[in-house]
């Protein structure tokens, strides 16, 4: 499993179907994306995970950076997404993140 991460409108999307060369059809079968939405309530984080990497590509959105939520529940929903990033980190194969639309590998070799 590939695990893209990075800002939001960074380029991950982009990224996948030019080094996968996959057309939207192809992606919306291989690929699961937004799944830091996925991790607020979950109950069973490792769960999710290892169902999630079931597929060839899992994209996911940083959103533990800036401003610290107010709220209890956002609090916990972002703590929860960094929980999620991190165990589809351990599970994956290439691990890249995209920032600018710019790949960098931190884990594995770069997708061909």
């Amino acid at each position: 499993m590939v695990f893209v991460t990075g800002p939001l409108y960074s380029g991950k999307k982009t990224y996948v179907k030019e080094r996968m060369h996959w057309d939207d059809e192809t992606l919306a079968r291989l690929a699961v994306w937004d799944v830091q939405d996925r991790a607020a309530g979950c109950t069973d984080l490792a769960r999710l995970a290892d169902e999630l990497s079931q597929k060839e590509v899992v994209i996911a959105t940083e959103i533990g950076g800036g401003v610290v939520p107010v709220l209890a529940e956002e609090r916990a929903a972002r703590e929860a997404a960094g929980r999620l990033a991190c165990l589809l980190a351990q599970r994956a194969d290439t691990v890249v993140r995209v920032f600018c639309g710019i790949p960098t590998v931190l884990k594995g070799e770069e997708v061909q």
